[in-house]
């Protein structure tokens, strides 16, 4: 920004002329929307329902608010409306609200400008110092959103009647920018009314001043649709002052919320042991979220995080990555017996009825991973398929699997039931055709898999043991 107009004078034979910052972000959208550029990049899933409605809600200058359930991306895409600010603003160097040298708005830009006349300094700004956020919780004050009066400044010997005195908050500091409260409705009543104002008149008045700031600010919220209502937290009036209110939903299908998760998820390590993760596993923990969702035991106003897919296939891969470790195993495939070390991430990501007994959450987990396999199995088999491997275990026979159970190891196990190595090569090429070069580890992998399908089914009995379990009938 150094070839920038450093002074007043300079600011005026440029040409600059201030553009409000609705305004500013309508021009920036047209111009992105011109281009076919992405206006959310990252956000998937959206395309057709959630950014149609934001980019309207721009057009039309409006404010907005985020209404979904966690874990839908309000937040993140909240922070990205900075990309349609300009890349840099002019303000009075030294000003705390962002003032415009045209049109000063605190004394102290009013001031300098008066005193220096055309020699004023200018700062140019960046994006990220137009951005204000501040999470509602019940102990924010009018003079964390508005101001107070700073009585040290006070104590100086500046005299109460001036401007002088004032401690800007986050909403003046946020002029010519953005200002984004996050779960609004947890404000408290008398802090939603101070907005008021803000919203509709576009001013602040502090301690009863006479002074009045006309701010250039766009203000944006997230909420809870629970929270959200005339029998939640949210004072009926402000809701009238919001232009727009998004609803923000989880992924529409399996396959876009398995894109979300590998997006964001940490899989690619940086350890020797690369994971393979089979595309039936990762429908299973996608499905295993879906399902939470519906379950009649989980809460469906606090609703289920994308956060807990992207956790639980996190620790699917750790959990494979330190079996091979200590097997000294490479290639490695992820397993269903992985799939066990979803519970530690799956707690506290979802929250039980009132009719829920506590404690009941892990076993919950179980059950539901239990149905997201046997869906996830529907799609390609049908137990009666697989009657060979019910007649083998009904001898008596047992088959342990595992953490401390190698890949080879347990391809042989399972190879020594009538036919169903050729059962597990051909579920292989079906499920996984692209991943060859895995070789018995993805066997073993499809060969668990199947035997987890059966006992989900109530074809076989699963014994949990040390470091894994145990089939049998």
């Amino acid at each position: 920004m150094t070839d920038r107009p450093r002074t007043l004078r300079e600011l005026k034979e440029s040409g600059y002329r201030p553009v409000p910052v609705k305004a500013e972000l309508r021009r920036n959208l047209l111009e992105k929307l011109r281009r076919r550029e992405p206006i959310f990049p990252g956000i998937l899933g959206y395309d057709e329902t959630v950014i149609p409605q934001v980019e309207n809600a721009i057009l039309s200058q409006h404010d907005l608010l985020f209404l979904g359930l966690r874990g839908q991306g309000k937040t993140r895409m909240l922070r990205m409306l900075t990309g349609l600010l300009d890349e840099a603003l002019p303000i009075v160097a030294g000003s705390e609200l962002n003032d415009d040298p045209l049109a000063p708005l605190s004394k102290y830009a009013r001031d300098l400008v008066g005193e220096t006349g055309d020699d004023c300094p200018i700062e140019w700004i960046g994006r990220d110092r137009r951005y204000h956020e501040k999470l509602a919780t019940p102990d924010v004050t009018i003079a964390d959103l508005i101001g107070e009066v700073d009585l040290i400044k006070h104590a100086e010997g500046r005299h109460l009647a001036s401007e002088d005195v004032m401690h800007y908050g986050l909403i003046p500091r946020s002029n010519r920018g953005i200002f984004c409260m996050n779960e609004l409705p947890d404000l408290s009543p008398k802090i939603q009314v101070g907005l008021f104002n803000v919203l509709e008149e576009r001013d602040v008045q502090i301690r009863g001043f006479t002074v009045r700031l006309p701010l250039d600010v766009c203000m944006v919220f997230s909420a809870n649709p629970e929270d959200y209502t005339n029998r939640g937290r949210i004072v009926t009036p402000l809701k009238d002052r919001i232009g727009s209110v998004i609803r923000t939903h989880y992924p529409l299908t399996r396959e876009l919320g398995i894109a979300i998760t590998e997006d964001n998820a940490w899989h690619e390590r940086d350890g020797k042991a690369a994971v393979h993760v089979p595309q039936f596993l990762k429908e299973i923990i996608e499905e295993t979220a879906r399902l939470a969702r519906t379950s009649p035991h989980v809460n469906h106003a606090s609703g289920v995080s994308v956060r807990m897919s992207i956790a639980n296939y996190e620790n699917v891969v750790s959990n494979a990555e330190r079996r091979a470790v200590l097997a000294g195993e490479t290639p490695t495939v992820a397993r269903v017996s992985d799939l066990a070390a979803m519970v530690p991430s799956s707690r506290g990501k979802i929250e039980l009825t009132m009719t829920e007994e506590a404690g009941e959450e892990d076993s919950l987990l179980g059950r539901i991973v239990g149905e997201a396999v046997k869906n996830v199995f529907d799609q390609q088999f049908s137990p009666k398929e697989f009657r060979n491997i019910i007649e083998h275990f009904e001898s008596g026979a047992t088959l342990e699997v595992g953490d401390r159970v190698p890949s080879g190891e347990l391809v042989e196990r399972c190879a020594k039931i009538r036919g169903f190595r050729k059962q597990f090569e051909q579920a292989a090429r079906q499920l996984e055709p692209e991943a060859r070069e895995h070789g018995e580890a993805l066997l073993a992998s499809v060969a668990e898999f199947l035997l987890d399908a059966l006992h989900c089914h109530n074809r076989l009995n699963k014994k949990a043991r040390s470091g894994g379990a145990a089939y049998s009938v």
